[in-house]
């Protein structure tokens, strides 16, 4: 299973706003958003990764976005 793929689960099943997405660089970008709780475990899930991934660095920021975010969760298109 693909990383943004594990992404969208593991939010959707958390009942996180956000999304997902492929950064030009091969990196993964996710802004998110949701009870602290939700978003703990989410982050602790994305630094599992789905089976047969490596996930080498998870950086997180409380910063508030500005940006209106989708819910349900989604996969959005590469910046």
């Amino acid at each position: 299973m693909g990383f943004r793929w594990f992404t969208l689960r593991a939010a959707r099943r958390l009942e996180l706003a956000g999304w997902v997405r492929n950064e030009a660089d091969g990196s993964v970008e996710v802004l998110v958003e949701g009870s602290d709780g939700a978003v703990e475990r989410f982050v602790e899930e994305l630094r599992r990764g789905p089976e047969g991934a490596s996930v080498s660095e998870v950086r997180r920021s409380a910063e508030p976005s500005g940006e209106w975010l989708p819910s349900p969760f989604e996969i959005a298109g590469r910046r």
